[in-house]
């Protein structure tokens, strides 16, 4: 999902402007062809083209006038979703940990310091053997997981 802020979306602003204009040109078409057809059939001096011509334009203005009030409506609704979503929260990226090939910082989920010393868990390694025993290099006899095909060294 784009990550702009909705005031600067083009097509959110977009939206909105070209749904305040339909809605003033609908009500200025509703209003003027009202006006106009009211006022000859009123005095008496309505012809054929005020009255049914006049119908027409109130009913092109009406449907622009209410194209508009969709707009804006629809409008009112994204920036209420908008406010709903949350926002994702920024994390500092690390200077140090920069790609070369982007020059991009990459962020990563744990930190190590570089005096900190990583003990293996005792779990990792049966009856307390290492990887450099010997017996246990020949217990697993190149098994898919021993540690003489993970190290690329010749299986006994």
């Amino acid at each position: 999902m784009n990550a702009t802020s909705l005031s600067r979306s083009t097509s959110f602003w977009l939206l909105l402007i070209l749904s305040v204009a339909a809605t003033a040109l609908g009500g200025w078409l509703v209003w003027d062809s009202t006006t106009t057809m009211l006022t000859t059939i009123l005095d008496g001096t309505a012809t054929n083209v005020e009255v049914y011509v006049g119908q027409a334009w109130i009913t092109s203005g009406a449907a622009l006038l209410a194209a508009g009030l969709v707009g804006i409506f629809l409008s009112l609704v994204v920036n209420a979703a908008k406010a709903l979503i949350p926002r994702v929260a920024v994390v500092a990226a690390d200077a140090s940990s920069t790609t070369p090939s982007t020059g991009s910082a990459t962020v990563s989920a744990t930190r190590i310091e570089p005096d900190a010393e990583i003990e293996p868990d005792a779990a990792d390694e049966p009856d307390g053997a290492t990887e450099s025993d010997p017996a246990t290099l020949e217990d697993q006899n190149g098994s898919s997981g021993s540690i003489a095909t993970a190290t690329n060294n010749s299986v006994r």
